[in-house]
């Protein structure tokens, strides 16, 4: 059974990610080590008590659609009502609204927990925390008394809706389409495929925030507007009203997140009788101003989807370590060393193969969780320092930098993470008695949605390394350099090798950030592109190396994390020099080969 890695993650977000210093400095509130270590311990205690005991029950039961009813599994909607009564949906939410105002590096360190626990439940309140944002951001006064308090505290959920059978990456194909009012609302009209929490039975209203297209919008993405469309419309005292004509049409049968229901979502079908045909909507933002909108909510979806790959790694971690613990087999070469008794078998933890796995796993699960960390609390020094311009600026692009990073870094290390955890456990991670299987077939979506992890290496190359003339990223690989330098500094036998395998991974990843920028800077998109995805693994590597070094430093020197650094230095970062090669020389054979992608080409 899952526990909450509570002394893992304290430490990341203290002496790795920086929330130690901040707090030092006062610029988190009233936010303090003891209150942080009081949030983590209750959050790791609900998670491990009260969620993770649920899901394999959501895995088993799923979720099942009857003329729009959605019918959540056995004990989830019990279980979500005990979870906002503890107040965690407020965690980050805006004080004026009943929120508490925390860190969002906080708030993606409790979120780790719930997908360690459930990634199917989990998914929901992502979705509600990103509708806070947006709302706060973008709603009117109107719309913010309406419903923000109610969203903040969970008692009301949110859904992101963008997604249409013939738009999935592609927004400036959406044709969903809103009209106007005369009473200064809107009536929206369309389909939508894909919305997570769609409908469900959790709470009695539901928050949709859809992208439409307004009669007379411009073509592409610059004629999206955003409207906020509830489930029941509120009556005047804040009560759920008469039912909007919106209604799911269908819940996916998915590969994995079965509790989670995905839903296909049809708006003004004419499903309410004798009222008046379409959604009732109400803009969010400007007309023709909903991508920017929406992409406020898109961004701390991104970080917490990333959290999920951390959470699931964890969770995998977790199984397959005791296991190998528990499981016999053969004779490891270390009890035969040691003069074990003839016909004794070991652990199979005892074996350098499985050892060699776990530790891969370990060590990818805590170089994705700093990584995400550390670009929560680049959002949350967005917000306090915005008393200086300067430095709130230099952390807005810190946090755009490492947003596609975390997201799809990630993500792919919940993939991987988990399928070496079915193959800790061999045939028994196969069959779905273990839950292993469970842990791979959750993962596999979370590089998917929100963005494809391609998408996410095109914005990486294309926007996010350009920012400030290339100042941003330079000014991070300089604070990844200090973490080499002073682990050279060092000299300590422990560390090994790890200060030169860093140095010559830091310098992969400066080769190929210089030649990248190039591309971008000359026009040439295809050789960019080529090695977009090769760039942001070599990118997600160096940095979780230096991080995984960076609390190696931390004194007194713990051992377990100078191994667990030079574990990752001298075994995982030997990639780095095949990712900058993949990056400067992929294009010509990526060129070559595409005759074997058109017709019936062979």
């Amino acid at each position: 059974m899952y526990k909450a890695p509570i002394a893992d993650i304290a430490f990341a977000l203290e002496q790795v990610a920086g929330l130690g210093p901040a707090m030092d400095r006062g610029l988190l509130g009233e936010l303090t080590p003891d209150l942080l270590h009081a949030v983590l311990e209750e959050a790791g205690r609900f998670a491990g008590e009260r969620v993770a005991p649920l899901a394999m029950t959501g895995d088993r039961e799923g979720t099942s659609v009857r003329d729009g009813v959605v019918v959540t599994p056995a004990g989830w909607r019990a279980l979500y009502a005990d979870w906002i009564g503890g107040g965690w949906n407020a965690l980050t939410g805006p004080e004026s609204h009943g929120g508490q105002g925390l860190p969002t590096a906080l708030s993606a360190a409790v979120f780790e927990m719930w997908n360690s626990a459930s990634m199917g439940f989990a998914i929901g309140p992502t979705l509600t925390v990103g509708a806070v944002e947006a709302l706060e951001a973008h709603g009117s006064d109107e719309l913010k008394s309406r419903y923000l308090a109610k969203l903040v505290s969970g008692e009301w959920m949110g859904t992101m809706n963008l997604t249409e059978p013939q738009a999935g990456s592609d927004l400036a194909a959406l044709k969903a389409r809103a009209e106007r009012a005369p009473d200064g609302t809107y009536r929206i009209f369309g389909t939508k495929i894909y919305i997570t929490y769609g409908e469900h039975d959790f709470t009695d209203n539901i928050v949709h925030l859809v992208l439409a297209r307004l009669p007379d919008a411009p073509a592409g993405v610059k004629g999206i507007s955003l409207f906020l469309v509830p489930k029941f419309l509120p009556e005047a005292d804040g009560s759920p009203g008469r039912r909007n004509d919106v209604f799911c049409s269908a819940v996916e049968h998915k590969l994995g997140i079965h509790g989670s229901p995905t839903c296909t979502m049809i708006y003004g079908d004419g499903f309410v009788t004798g009222e008046e045909a379409g959604a009732v909507g109400w803009l969010v933002g400007e007309e023709n101003r909903g991508l920017a909108c929406m992409f406020t909510m898109m961004n701390n979806a991104r970080l917490l989807v990333g959290i999920q790959g951390v959470g699931v790694a964890e969770a995998a971690c977790q199984q397959a370590l005791a296991y190998a613990r528990e499981r016999r087999q053969g004779r490891a070469t270390r009890l035969v060393a040691a003069g074990g008794a003839p016909g004794q078998m070991s652990p199979i933890v005892d074996h350098p193969d499985v050892a060699r796995m776990l530790l891969t796993m370990k060590a990818l699960t805590g170089a994705a969780r700093a990584i995400c960390y550390a670009c929560g609390h680049a959002t949350d020094m967005v917000r306090a320092l915005a008393a200086d311009p300067d430095e709130a600026s230099a952390w807005k692009e810190r946090a755009n930098l490492l947003t596609p990073v975390a997201k799809a870094f990630a993500t792919d290390i919940g993939v991987e993470v988990a399928s070496l955890g079915i193959q800790v456990h061999g045939g028994m991670g196969y069959v779905e008695e273990t839950g292993a299987a469970r842990l791979l077939r959750d993962a596999r979506i979370a590089p998917i949605y929100e963005g494809t992890n391609g998408i996410q290496a095109i914005d990486l190359v294309q926007r996010k390394i350009g920012q400030s003339g290339g100042a941003a990223v330079a000014a991070y690989l300089a604070e990844l350099a200090e973490t080499v330098d002073a682990v050279a500094a060092r000299n300590e036998p422990d560390f090994g090798a790890t200060g030169a395998a860093l140095a010559a991974s830091l310098g992969d990843l400066r080769a190929a950030t210089d030649f990248l920028r190039g591309c971008v800077a000359e026009g040439d998109a295809d050789t960019a592109l080529a090695g977009a995805t090769a760039y942001l693994r070599l990118f997600g590597l160096v940095a979780g190396g230096a991080y995984l070094a960076k609390g190696a430093l931390v004194e007194p020197l713990q051992p377990e994390r100078v191994a667990l650094a030079r574990f990752m230095a001298e075994n995982l970062l030997a990639e780095t020099a095949g990712l900058a090669r993949r990056v400067t020389t992929s294009a010509g054979s990526l060129a070559a080969a595409r005759a074997l992608l058109e017709g019936d080409a062979r």
